[in-house]
């Protein structure tokens, strides 16, 4: 599949606006039965949506969502493309997402992936105009109509020209279908349609069983899907460029008549693909090596580079070389040395010479002369010093702080890519048969998991010390003290320094300067102080920094670890939120029953409430019955299989005397019709304006008035948005206790319903309280603190 593919010269770049917004069916499609360099440009890395495998939000979940959708490509055969667009959050028209997003730079990004990687069609997965839905889906459509012509253009971003050419695709076509067109057909003007179910023999796999293994790796979306087989089509309307008459691909070669002196190169690649030898690829390594030393004469870089990847790559399958560089430790800090073992083995019959070792970032050069003999290990340890400039291994684009719609990343190159590069790589020259091959090979950390097996995880260049704050916000209700709580973790031997946390102004701590050492590598010392407001306090963050040998650190660690994406490590700035509140709240014990992941009950906790995560076995009611309040976690009725049978006890619970406080849920997969008391129907209603004016519709209500009084400054500095998916009909009952809308809409009064159940109390609310505490919102304590209180 991979030497057919050398005949084959065919770019194609799908584009949307988020993680899983792409057709993996179509990237399987044209990846692996097309064989074309497909690739998928998402504008943003998801940022802004919800998280079904953890308590991640914001920056950590683009994190997860930019892997995921790299462990999607690895799957489907893709390239995988960002511009510094980040996903802020809901929004309902494209003016407002190209405002926050800043149009310009996300035009001159999509520019630039455009002239970088050349396509010849592309695809974008929601129309220009209205129904594309999301904001953020339309604005990447027009966007991506915009930069189609622009980057054909001399005078749009000439800056871009140090590195790469203008690029005039063929065309730009929507990737449409029923869903939007009910009656759509190939008939139609200006549309096409393409049989994308095709049977890919080489991989034993249909093309849309291919594309459901890649959308199942959006697992924080809730993406996974079931394999297909058969027919499947797939529509396309043209946007822009010459218009597809049969065929997305007409119009234009894909073979190796688009470069100019590659007469002989097809015909050289057809007798490889007709000569090789399944049961000893070995065989075809000759001819690939001619056609090596053909290919570099060639003036077009673009597709000389392009090609000689792929016969490098080709190159080393058939050799069935291995190489591998793995460090004892998955990390260390600029300064320290590192022991590498690489394990090079050849498992084939060509004569193949190891020549040298050598490292860019190591300032590093090992020459050798060692022939490969078939399937015998080469093994070679080294040591190394980090030099002191050795970037740490934080995400490029989290490196500086951004607006609220575009990361700060200034060098044109780092732009489009998925991630950082390795933390250390290490050229591996070989001697293959007279011809000189590199292979760059990452240094990556591995061991053996007793259940799991061989695991891997990439080396990383971190701060020498970090300092975490055991909470990222401390909520003072009064003007009582709180200990304050540190964790020093060294990330070297042998750490000495001086420890100082700053308070903003207003606040009192009992000590604010520490002398620490740390003997061992991954040791931690806890330091703790008294913080206390005055009067004059203001609302702010409390830094911490540590000072060694005239050089202050700043960062925490944030270690993300999931399985089905490699460890990745996040250093945020050293620093937790103080806010000084007037909040009062009644009851103590609170009962949690966990959703898709959120930290409300460690917010709940911050401000005095005992909080119990609860089980299905806690479910009795004489263990409920001490409970003043029980809250289910957002998307509980999504992701809880066995909430049908939970639920019951739960109505019980609230029917004799408890209050039961549900949070928001998708309308899509309830997986049970009995959640609440008297009818209620949910909805895709939002209101994604944070500043949103509220109304309210019961302002004697006892749920804006005790144990707090809600005024409206409860609901300034909201972040994102004001709630989600809320109810849209409900029974007479219910209570609709506040109204708000985004401009230009109707209001939406389903976001806080109260009603009133046998002796206790049953309420619902979409109200995103799961974004707003986290973010230390004043307001949405006092308001959560309310309703928790209700019925006390």
């Amino acid at each position: 599949m991979s030497i057919k593919k050398l005949n084959v010269l065919g770019n194609v770049l799908y584009l949307a606006a988020h993680p899983d917004d792409e057709n993996t069916r179509f990237i399987s499609y044209c990846a692996n039965e097309m064989l074309y360099n497909t690739a998928y440009l998402a504008l943003t890395r998801g940022d802004g949506g919800q998280n079904l495998v953890g308590p991640e939000i914001r920056e950590e979940l683009g994190i997860i969502r930019t892997q995921e959708l790299l462990a999607a490509r690895r799957t489907d055969g893709g390239k995988q493309f960002f511009t510094r667009a980040i996903d802020f959050g809901y929004s309902k028209t494209s003016s407002e997402t190209q405002e926050i997003w800043n149009r310009e730079k996300v035009l001159a990004d999509i520019v630039w992936v455009i002239r970088k990687f050349r396509p010849d069609v592309i695809v974008s997965r929601f129309p220009v105009g209205g129904y594309g839905g999301h904001g953020h889906h339309v604005a990447s459509a027009e966007l991506g109509v915009e930069a189609f012509e622009k980057a054909a253009d001399k005078t749009a971003f000439p800056e871009q020209l140090k590195w790469v050419s203008t690029w005039r695709a063929q065309r730009i076509v929507v990737n449409t279908g029923r869903w939007w067109k009910k009656d759509i057909s190939a008939d139609d003007e200006g549309v096409v349609a393409h049989d994308i179910g095709s049977y890919v023999e080489e991989l034993g796999l249909s093309c849309n069983e291919l594309a459901s293994l890649s959308r199942t790796m959006h697992k924080s979306q809730g993406f996974g899907s079931t394999g297909k087989r058969g027919e499947h089509e797939e529509f396309f309307e043209h946007l822009g460029g010459t218009q597809a008459k049969a065929s997305l691909f007409e119009g234009y070669s894909t073979t190796w008549d688009r470069v100019e002196g590659s007469a002989n190169i097809q015909k050289s690649i057809e007798a490889i693909i007709e000569g090789y030898d399944i049961a000893e690829p070995s065989k075809s390594i000759r001819g690939l090596l001619d056609l090596r030393s053909n290919l570099k004469n060639l003036k077009d870089e673009f597709w000389r580079g392009t090609k000689l990847v792929e016969v490098d790559q080709i190159i080393q399958a058939c050799a069935g070389l291995f190489l591998e560089a793995k460090c004892g430790d998955f990390s260390a800090s600029p300064g320290d040395s590192i022991h590498v073992d690489f394990e090079l083995v050849n498992r084939s019959d060509s004569k193949i010479t190891v020549a040298g070792i050598s490292s860019k970032i190591l300032g590093a050069n090992l020459p050798i002369a060692r022939l490969m003999s078939n399937n015998l290990k080469f093994d070679i340890k080294e040591g190394y010093v980090l030099p002191a400039s050795a970037k740490y291994s934080q995400p490029y684009w989290l490196e500086k702080t951004g607006t609220l719609g575009t990361y700060d990343v200034s060098n044109q190159e780092l732009i489009g890519t998925p991630e950082n590069d390795p933390a250390i790589e290490f050229d591996i020259t070989l001697d293959v048969a007279g011809h000189k091959l590199v292979y760059t090979i990452p240094l990556i950390y591995k061991w053996n998991d007793p259940v799991k097996g061989e695991q891997y995880r990439p080396f990383a260049i971190t701060p020498p010390v970090f300092v975490n704050f055991s909470e990222s916000i401390l909520i003072f209700a009064d003007d009582n003290s709180k200990v304050l709580n540190l964790l020093i973790k060294s990330a070297v031997d042998n750490f000495s320094g001086k420890v100082q946390i700053k308070a903003p102004k207003g606040w009192q701590l009992n000590k604010s300067e520490w002398d620490i050492k740390l003997e061992n590598k991954g040791d931690e010392q806890k330091i703790t102080a008294i913080l206390k407001p005055t009067s004059k306090a203001v609302d702010g963050s409390i830094t911490a920094q540590v000072i060694s040998g005239g050089v202050q650190y700043n960062m925490a660690l944030s270690t993300i670890e999931y399985d089905h994406i490699p460890t990745q490590l996040y250093f945020p700035r050293s620093e937790a939120k103080l806010v000084h509140i007037d909040l009062e709240n009644k009851g103590s014990l609170v009962g949690y029953i966990e959703g898709a992941g959120d930290v409300i009950p460690q917010s709940l906790e911050i401000i005095g409430y005992d909080v119990d995560i609860l089980q299905e076995s806690d479910l009795k009611p004489e263990n409920l019955k001490k409970y003043s309040s029980i809250v289910l976690g957002i998307r509980a009725l999504n992701t809880n299989e066995r909430i049908d049978f939970i639920m019951p006890a739960l109505l019980d619970y609230a029917k004799a005397g408890g209050t039961l406080i549900l949070q928001y849920n998708t309308k899509h997969r309830v997986k049970t019709d009995n959640f609440a008391p008297y009818p209620l129907k949910l909805s895709r209603d939002r209101v994604t304006e944070e500043d949103a004016e509220v109304t309210y519709l019961l302002p004697f209500h006892k749920i804006l008035n005790s144990p707090n009084k809600i005024t409206n400054a409860d609901f300034d500095g909201w972040v994102q948005e004001r709630g989600l998916y809320f109810p849209d009909e409900w029974d007479e009952k219910y209570d609709a206790v506040l109204g708000w809308n985004d401009k230009g809409e109707e209001r939406k009064d389903g976001s806080l319903l109260v009603a009133e159940y046998g002796e206790g109390h049953y309420i619902y609310t979409g109200i995103s309280f799961f974004r707003e505490l986290p973010a230390g919102v004043p307001g949405a304590y006092r308001l959560l603190t309310n309703i928790i209180s209700y019925g006390n």
